[in-house]
């Protein structure tokens, strides 16, 4: 490879590119959200204020789309655990970082009609993201352990399913309000400083 193409391979994209691209997931995320598999793509870039030009130059088809929105949202969530772990007494970390999962789930029902189609249990996307959201709660859990603040007996990953349990009832209005109380009364039943 001469040292122009090898230039051109490892360039960074254009911070622009970069800003046109998330504004296209998160308005992605929102119009399917709202009109599920009914949402073009056209509307998706007119809502977003580009062409359909730009949307496919970012991403060549719906499939594509929908799974770079899925990756977009479990690898911030996954990305939230270091950073709230930095910032965060380990409790008060675990705590917040529940709730950007109940955050992540209300996401995820909203767009499951489009995130089936294309991420499915069997894809690898699906297991990729399953693999970083269990490592953010067992490192989240781990410090609160260590911590002396908590005592879990359960694996870290059964109170997501906890959580999960009350999203899979998401169509009950409040859902979202009591997936945030369970994970008070979780840290509560698991707190050592009673």
């Amino acid at each position: 490879m001469d040292k122009k193409n090898e230039t051109a391979a490892v360039r960074k994209p254009r911070a622009d590119g970069e800003r046109n691209r998330a504004l296209l997931m998160e308005t992605a995320k929102t119009v399917f959200a709202d009109k599920g598999s009914q949402a073009s793509l056209e509307q998706i870039a007119r809502t977003a204020g580009f062409g359909i030009g730009t949307l496919y130059r970012h991403f060549p088809t719906r499939d594509a789309l929908v799974a770079a929105v899925y990756a977009n949202e479990t690898g911030q969530l996954a990305e939230a655990a270091e950073r709230l772990a930095g910032g965060h007494a380990p409790v008060a970390a675990l705590r917040e970082w529940l709730m950007l999962f109940i955050d992540f789930m209300s996401t995820k029902h909203g767009m499951a009609e489009v995130f089936d189609a294309v991420v499915g249990p069997a894809s690898a996307l699906y297991a990729e993201a399953g693999t970083r959201i269990t490592a953010a709660v067992e490192m989240l859990v781990r410090r609160a352990v260590e911590s002396g603040d908590i005592a879990l007996e359960i694996a870290p990953s059964d109170i997501l399913r906890a959580l999960a349990g009350i999203g899979s009832v998401s169509c009950e209005p409040n859902w979202e309000t009591a997936a945030r109380q369970l994970v008070d009364i979780i840290i509560a039943g698991v707190s050592t400083r009673r």
